[in-house]
């Protein structure tokens, strides 16, 4: 690959929106310019670094090897010039920007959904896309690389480089269906659960790093009905028989209200977790520090929402 010599940041702006749309007619659309000046644009970028950066299909553009390589600089590049910018322009009065949030958990839809709506309404300047991620680790790759400008995962996050923000608390708890025996009861032991069949996250879940280090202190090796990172599907299979589940308060709270799942404590045990919102550790453009002040004013309704009731 060439060192490039006439690159500039308009061909770095479309590229990037051309590898997050995988279509240039969306990135067109996205940044206001018509096709033939997207593709323009790209084929001179193409032809300065001397790669395809592209794969083009019918269905669209997806990142070659080279693009995906560019894609992480190109980020940084353009991080320092909205620092350079801001640093003379200071903080605009209505910033605007984008940020581009990532988790490997259903609490998107369950606790920040209300959240990222008013966040919306009150910074109509700012675009926020959702992106649901395989696992915390995916969370954590997509941050250092600059796929993604927050994250959110529970902790112990191994990721010095990055800035962590901790927002609330919650529990897990046994999860079990509305006919299972122990349902009318606010706690099980550990020796009750050793003859239950066992639906978890898959590993690199952080719901399933949590559950794996109260298995290994209790030294019991479950018997897994299944494994899933869908938390509807792993409610279903409970709610249905197939297994008992260690799940969130704020996951379940619907189903326990309905009586189609019942929640009950481990005795003796409290299997508590920290959530946070985690940021790289680089400059952060201001639409990004707005989204995070945003969310840090909200870790009280945050804690509340997370917050389960017991009977």
């Amino acid at each position: 690959m060439r060192y490039p010599h006439a690159v500039d940041l308009s061909q770095l702006r479309t590229f990037r929106a051309v590898a997050e749309a995988q279509s240039f007619t969306r990135a067109a659309a996205r940044l206001n310019l018509t096709q033939s000046a997207v593709s323009h644009q790209m084929k001179a970028l193409e032809a300065e670094l001397g790669e395809p950066l592209f794969v083009r299909g019918r269905r669209g553009a997806k990142l070659s090897e080279a693009g995906r390589s560019v894609l992480d600089r190109a980020g940084h590049i353009l991080d320092e010039a909205d620092a350079l910018r801001e640093s003379f322009t200071g903080r605009a009065v209505r910033p605007t920007g984008r940020v581009r949030a990532a988790a490997a958990t259903q609490a998107f839809v369950h606790l920040f959904v209300p959240h990222f709506e008013a966040f919306m309404r009150t910074h109509p300047g700012i675009e926020v896309s959702f992106r649901t991620t395989s696992s915390t680790d995916q969370t954590v790759a997509d941050l250092r690389s600059g796929a993604s400008d927050v994250g959110f995962a529970s902790l112990d996050v191994q990721a010095p480089a990055l800035r962590i923000l901790p927002l609330f608390d919650d529990e897990l708890s046994l999860v079990v269906g509305h006919a299972h025996r122990l349902a009318g009861r606010d706690e099980a032991s550990v020796d009750e659960l050793r003859g239950e069949r066992l639906i978890l996250f898959e590993r690199g879940a952080s719901i399933r790093r949590s559950t794996d280090r109260f298995f290994a202190e209790v030294e019991l090796v479950p018997d897994l009905a299944l494994e899933s990172n869908d938390t509807y599907f792993i409610k279903l299979m409970v709610e249905r028989g197939l297994g008992v589940s260690l799940l969130p308060a704020w996951a379940v709270r619907e189903e326990v209200s309905w009586g189609r799942l019942a929640r009950l404590r481990i005795k003796g045990h409290r299997l508590r977790r920290k959530v946070a919102v985690l940021s790289g550790g680089r400059f952060l453009p201001s639409a990004t520090r707005v989204f995070l002040d945003f969310i840090r004013e909200r870790r009280a309704s945050l804690q509340e929402a997370a917050r389960g009731e017991w009977r």
